[in-house]
């Protein structure tokens, strides 16, 4: 992480994404295990498409931690305020996933330099699997 100098930062500008690679079948059962998130769904195909899936989709979890990767990149995590996101569509093996953050706004509050984000993860056809927001204190 470098210094960020928050009198240099504007809305509109990014923050450096994070690109994964791959989601693997072996990322996925490993999730399932740190998580304890072992639904079929997410390490069987069978199971998935008896559920109206057309197969495995990748934990919707793990795309939200890799979301929080891409804030405590930038920022030591004791300087993220909040954050959240919701889910709008399914990751599934084999995408690419994409993090990325857009300030929208800086600010002061509570007698620190603030800064606003809109969050997104994305697939690698550019489809938002999450979308949110974060507010972030520059020390």
């Amino acid at each position: 992480m470098s210094e960020i100098n928050f009198s240099e930062l504007n809305a509109g500008d990014a923050i450096p994404e994070l690109v994964t690679p791959n989601v693997s079948r072996s990322q996925l059962a490993l999730f399932a295990g740190a998580s304890g998130d072992h639904n079929p769904i997410h390490l069987d195909d069978e199971e998935a498409k008896k559920g109206g899936l057309p197969g495995v989709i990748v934990h919707g979890m793990l795309s939200m931690a890799l979301l929080g990767r891409v804030l405590t990149n930038w920022v030591p995590q004791h300087q993220l305020r909040g954050w959240n996101a919701r889910f709008v569509s399914m990751a599934f093996p084999g995408d690419t996933i994409t993090c990325k953050g857009v300030i929208t706004e800086t600010t002061i509050e509570n007698d620190e330099n603030r800064v606003k984000l809109d969050i997104s993860v994305e697939n690698q056809k550019g489809d938002n699997i999450l979308v949110g927001t974060a507010d972030i204190a520059i020390i």
